[in-house]
């Protein structure tokens, strides 16, 4: 009998996603971002606007991230009631500037939506491996891969400073009120600084990993494209189509 130890190498197989309609691969997360900020920013983007909203909330229910979800809805109820009601209701020049404001921020709100479905699904490994299936460049590639392990740990780094000024008892409105400039130097100082130790040591850990070397590497869990990618490419096609023939038609 042939233990686990002893099984030959070929026995051994690697592990394989479970197809899953809440799972995507990262190729087709990065599709729908880039397909939805091209579309919404695009002249006309307002046709496609809801589908974008809409497809933002429901990767949101799929991640099971309800938090996500009352966030995202809370932020374009407020942003859309400010881009197109508040004009009606009350008339005046700063009115209206606030009201383009909002419609414009309304389009960054609704790319944010897809992208942090990229961001909670997609790991920097996950990613390099998708893209590296994808025959794509190591230039776009390896700073994709370090962003998205970025852009976590300054957050991170930036909520402890945040807490440490906190403890301080540099923090709130009256410490702002009376050294304005000395608050701000408290708080960018130790973020700079944090930022480029994060650099650094990311810089260390990706040379030690061999990300962005000529041979190709290995990985546990290979990419793979299934229904689940299929089925929410045909849901955002669907929604653009809807969503164009009704804002289309209402106007």
């Amino acid at each position: 009998m042939l233990t686990p130890a002893m099984a030959p190498a070929s026995a051994v197989s690697a592990p394989v996603r479970t197809a899953s309609w809440r799972q995507t691969d990262p190729r087709t997360s990065i599709v729908l971002l880039l397909a939805t900020s091209i579309a919404v920013m695009a002249p006309g983007g307002e046709l496609v606007l809801p589908a974008a909203v809409l497809l933002g909330l429901l990767l949101a229910v799929a991640d099971s991230s309800w938090r996500r979800l009352l966030v995202l809805a809370a932020a374009v109820g407020v942003l859309a009631t400010l881009a197109h009601l508040l004009p009606l209701w009350v008339a005046h020049p700063l009115v209206q500037v606030v009201g383009v404001a909002a419609a414009f921020m309304l389009r960054f709100a609704a790319i944010i939506g897809v992208a942090q479905h990229l961001l909670a699904t997609a790991t920097p490994g996950t990613v390099t491996t998708a893209l590296r299936a994808a025959r794509v460049p190591r230039v776009v590639t390896v700073p994709l891969a370090v962003m998205l392990r970025f852009i976590p740990v300054v957050v991170a780094e930036t909520l402890a400073v945040v807490d440490a000024m906190r403890l301080h008892g540099l923090t709130g409105w009256r410490a702002m009120v009376r050294h304005p400039i000395l608050s701000i130097e408290r708080f960018t100082v130790p973020v700079i600084a944090a930022t480029l130790r994060v650099g650094d040591d990311l810089t260390a850990a990706a040379l030690l990993r061999g990300l962005g070397s000529h041979t190709r590497p290995t990985s546990r869990t290979p990419a793979q494209l299934g229904w689940p990618d299929l089925l929410w490419v045909v849901v955002a096609a669907t929604l653009s189509v809807l969503s164009g023939t009704v804002v289309g038609g209402a106007r």
